[in-house]
C-alpha cells in the first residue's frame, strides 16, 4: 500500500490507520499489523521530508549572494 504514495498521501494513510487503532473492538493481531503499516508509512514520509530538507539546503548553498556581485 505504501509504495507510490507521496508525502501527503502517506501521512493521510497513517492518520486513517491511527483512527482504526483507536477502535477498542479491533483484534490484537489486526492492531499489530496496522501499527506496523502505520510506522512504515511514517518512516517513509519522514525520509521524503528529510530528502526535501537536504535538497532545499543544497539549493540555498548554490545561490549567489547578491553582495558578492558588488
Amino acid at each position: 500500500m505504501a509504495k507510490g504514495l507521496d508525502f501527503e498521501e502517506k501521512v493521510e494513510a497513517a492518520k486513517k490507520i491511527m483512527e482504526q487503532l483507536m477502535d477498542p473492538e479491533i483484534p490484537l493481531e489486526k492492531s499489530v499489523k496496522l501499527y506496523k503499516e502505520g510506522m512504515k508509512l511514517l518512516k517513509e514520509a519522514g525520509k521524503i521530508l528529510e530528502d526535501a530538507k537536504i535538497e532545499i539546503e543544497t539549493i540555498e548553498k548554490e545561490q549567489i549572494d547578491p553582495e558578492e556581485l558588488l
